[in-house]
């Protein structure tokens, strides 16, 4: 809600019914008196406002209105315009105020509503959270918590994939399709018109050209308005400066879709930029949908559709695997690698620039599509990073998501002055982040491709216990090496199958695993030993390796093996043909790799993704005994002294309200303090200096250990003071705890992802042995487990040497903790626990520092797209 929205609320409100404008006010009122208690002038902090436009015309508005009496409460109200009552609109908005709403530290949201109402009524009880309600003096008042619920999330996510499969058609099924721009010279509009033709797209096709009437045997009009009948999809390849009236003609013509193919945008500074922006506006205002701009177009290979809406002349075969790409240029190279690998295609996207189709929103279309089981993305770069993960997550249960990320190097890591900002790097942080929500990275293109060939094609693998069948030693060894370097196992054969093999096979075979054939084996002698090794209940995947003695023997081969997956039990069956023919095409659908080490290495990619879907989904764990009031209190009394560093009693006090327990510890200012903190704390203690200076306090020589009694407490203070000086403004005196495994655990605001949680080794080698593991929070406990599993100083938990094991269970509960910190306090912009022991029993803080900045909230930058 803006200001100058008022002139559209007042025609919003004299549009409306009176029943309509009861049912929000209890009255039936003029216009500008609904404007009084409905505004478009709003703080953004107590109280605010949202609209849903269409056409330039508002949709529907929602309010909240913080209560006097208690600033975690706020009262909302939703007027929606007759026409659109009944299509969800009031349920969008209300997820949009709640997500804002969070943001300014509301609790709670409540609502006076008529019993008769009962479409508002219905918007509140199907939002998912936890709604009360009571009847009282004629009206329903209703009052749920704003904080995400499970059942909340899933709603909310199940609207969210309808709504962008739905929107999404008309890019991807248009009915009728206007390439903007073609010419009947050679350029990219009449590539892009001739392949829409040559390949059969099923609708109807026109050309706008003012000087043509038609164009290669296309109708051609002279403006877009004149074309008859409804255009579902624009394809625009007219100069840069030309595109935003084009866009005006599309949003006049009710163009449901568009992709710019044309480039000169926000890839070339900060004019293009604004040009851009303007696009988003202009199609955002209209509910359209934009590719591009600076793209390659859009491919749809399913036989009722046939649409090749883009300037390369190749046209991938129909199949299941679908794919965007960022850049349009590459994005030629691989239909092109794709076809030569005859892997099928549903549907092909290149997306540009992102200025409003993303990744996020193809994941959704495709999670919906019944023509797509594969989804591969080439990306460059992330839009909304956390809403991606939630997308994913979701949907890598039911279809399987394979990622390609460029911008690996580390060089454009920042300084940070904490372990946890120093040790997170983007990539890192993006490594992490496929493995939290199940996608699937892989480091190149071709890799890419290994993994769809054999997603496309085979069952997820059932467990990493690989049988290898293969009629030479060498290759067999080689594909043993590469199992044992990318975590997978080899099956130990039975009694059983290791006879059955022997009684066939010649004696100078190999019966164990590999099975190794040798060269005479024929066709026959592979379906059997196939046959016999998949019935082996110890084995999950067979991997198939032939390199042909006689060139005719190949066919035969591959024949074997296609019967041999025709009966596989549902396990995994991949093969590796190792000649310079190449693969026979009768081998199909089992993928085949010119070497093992390819093969293996898809399979563990593959391997790892179905144990990722065998995991439990997880929960987030809600902790009632977090202190909200109180965290809330030290970060907002340190953000409105200027943000910064937290002094020792504020971090005690966050991490004491958080529930996060710490070693006993007082902070002196001199000698006298030092000594009678120790009597009280009770020895062994440690003393630490502190000072803005002092940071890392090991570096600085800051800190004496093992103080046994108060001569050498008041030593150490003194010796610390001297040598320091004006560096040390304090000190704190704290307890000594023995044992346990030190561990580092915080988070870091990433300026790509956000406040991201970090765990891993502790101590003073933090930065150089970097054994760490990211998180975006919230987390949750499956989260939380495999984060501790990632980090290799896990392994002393469990005992090492005769160690007693450590206490897990505690180190999960503060991790979970520190999540619903950062969760509640977003301007914590660096958090470092180091270390943190983890004990017998138990897990306590020994060292701890936070930073805070502000982050600003005020009115967004621009409206709020869907």
């Amino acid at each position: 809600m803006r200001p100058d929205d008022s002139t559209a609320l007042l025609e919003f409100y004299g549009a409306m019914s009176r029943d309509s404008l009861y049912m929000r006010f209890f009255d039936s009122r003029t216009a500008a008196a609904a404007l009084r208690d409905s505004p478009s002038t709003v703080d953004y902090e107590s109280d605010f406002g949202v609209v849903g436009e269409l056409g330039g015309s508002l949709a529907g508005i929602a309010h909240y209105f913080r209560t006097q009496h208690n600033p975690r409460v706020a009262e909302v109200a939703f007027a929606i315009a007759d026409r659109f009552q009944g299509f969800g609109i009031g349920t969008q908005l209300l997820g949009k105020l709640v997500q804002i709403a969070r943001t300014r530290h509301i609790e709670e949201f409540r609502a006076e509503v008529l019993p008769e109402n009962q479409k508002m009524l219905d918007v509140f009880v199907q939002s998912g959270f936890d709604v009360v309600s009571r009847s009282a003096e004629g009206t329903v008042h209703v009052a749920f918590p704003i904080a995400t619920t499970m059942q909340s999330e899933d709603r909310a996510a199940a609207r969210s994939q309808k709504a962008a499969y739905a929107s999404m058609k008309a890019v991807f099924e248009p009915r009728s399709i206007a390439v903007i721009g073609a010419s009947r010279n050679a350029g990219l509009g009449f590539e892009i018109l001739r392949n829409l033709r040559n390949t059969g797209f099923k609708g109807s096709l026109s050309a706008i050209n003012p000087k043509a009437s038609d164009i290669d045997g296309i109708p051609s009009f002279p403006a877009l308005a004149s074309v008859e009948g409804p255009v579902d999809l624009a394809i625009i390849v007219v100069p840069q400066k030309g595109v935003e009236a084009v866009i005006d003609d599309c949003v006049a013509k009710g163009v449901n879709a568009v992709v710019v193919i044309t480039a000169g945008f926000a890839e070339t500074g900060p004019e293009g930029r604004a040009a851009e922006q303007r696009l988003v506006d202009k199609i955002r205002a209209a509910g359209m949908r934009m590719v591009g701009p600076n793209c390659l177009g859009v491919i749809n290979t399913d036989p009722g559709v046939q649409m090749h809406g883009t300037f390369t002349s190749v046209f991938p075969p129909h199949g299941h695997v679908a794919m965007s790409s960022q850049s349009g240029a590459l994005g030629v190279a691989i239909l092109d690698y794709a076809r030569a690998l005859n892997i099928g295609f549903s549907t092909f996207i290149s997306v540009g620039n992102k200025a409003d189709v993303s990744g996020n929103d193809l994941i959704q279309y495709w999670a919906e599509d019944p023509n797509t089981d594969v989804m591969l993305l080439y990306l460059e770069s992330f839009g909304n990073p956390r809403k991606f993960g939630e997308i994913a997550r979701r949907v890598g249960r039911v279809k399987p998501i394979v990622a390609v990320k460029s911008g690996r190097s580390t060089a454009g890591a920042r300084a940070a002055s904490s372990h946890t900002g120093a040790l997170a790097t983007s990539d890192a942080i993006v490594t992490d982040l496929f493995r939290q929500t199940g996608v699937i990275r892989t480091d190149t293109l071709e890799e890419m491709f290994d993994v769809a060939a054999l997603l496309a094609n085979q069952p997820l693998p059932g467990g990493r216990r690989v049988a290898i069948v293969t009629n030479a030693g060498g290759p067999g060894i080689l594909a043993s090496d590469a199992c044992e370097a990318n975590g997978l196992e080899l099956a130990q054969l039975s009694e059983e199958t290791t006879s059955a093999l022997r009684s066939f096979l010649p004696a100078a075979a190999s019966v164990g695993n590999p099975v190794d054939m040798i060269a005479s084996a024929r066709a026959g002698e592979y379906r059997r030993a196939v046959k016999i090794v998949l019935d082996d209940p110890a084995v999950d995947v067979v991997i198939i390796i032939y390199i042909p003695v006689l060139p005719t023997d190949a066919i035969d081969v591959a024949g074997a093996i296609r019967e041999s997956a025709g009966d596989s039990r549902g396990k995994t069956l991949i093969a590796t043909f190792m000649g310079a023919q190449g693969t026979p095409a009768s081998l199909a659908p089992v993928p085949s790799f010119p070497f093992p080490e390819r093969a293996v290495k898809a399979l563990a990619r593959v391997t790892t993704y179905a144990e990722w879907r065998r995991l439990p989904v997880g929960k987030v764990r809600r902790f009632d005994d977090i202190d909200k009031p109180r965290l809330r209190k030290v970060v907002d009394r340190r953000i409105a002294q200027g943000g910064g560093w937290l002094d020792q009693r504020d971090v005690s006090s966050l991490l004491l309200a958080t529930g996060i327990p710490s070693a006993m510890m007082e902070q002196v200012s001199n000698v006298y303090e030092a000594v009678g903190a120790a009597m009280r704390i009770g020895f062994p203690v440690v003393v630490k200096a502190q000072g803005p200076a002092l940071l890392h306090k090991t570096e600085s020589g800051a800190v004496k250990l093992g103080l046994q009694d108060e001569r050498q407490v008041r030593e150490a203070y003194l010796e610390l003071q001297a040598r320091l000086g004006d560096a040390m403004e304090s000190a704190i005196v704290q307890q000594m705890i023995p044992g346990g495994v030190e561990v580092m655990a915080g988070s870091t605001a990433d300026a790509t992802f956000g406040n991201v949680l970090v765990y891993g080794a502790g101590g003073t080698l933090v930065e150089l042995l970097a054994d760490v593991a990211f998180r975006i929070p919230p987390l949750t406990d499956a989260d939380a487990e495999d984060m501790i599993r990632e980090a290799r100083v896990s392994r002393l938990l469990r005992g090492f040497r005769g160690a007693k094991p450590a206490d897990v269970e505690a180190l999960m509960e503060v991790l979970l903790r520190l999540s619903a910190l950062v969760e509640i306090c977003p301007e914590i912009r660096e958090l470092d626990i180091n270390p943190l022991k983890v004990l017998e029993k138990g897990a306590l803080v020994v060292d701890a520092r936070v930073r805070v900045e502000d982050v600003p909230a005020g009115p967004p930058s621009r409206r709020i797209a869907y």
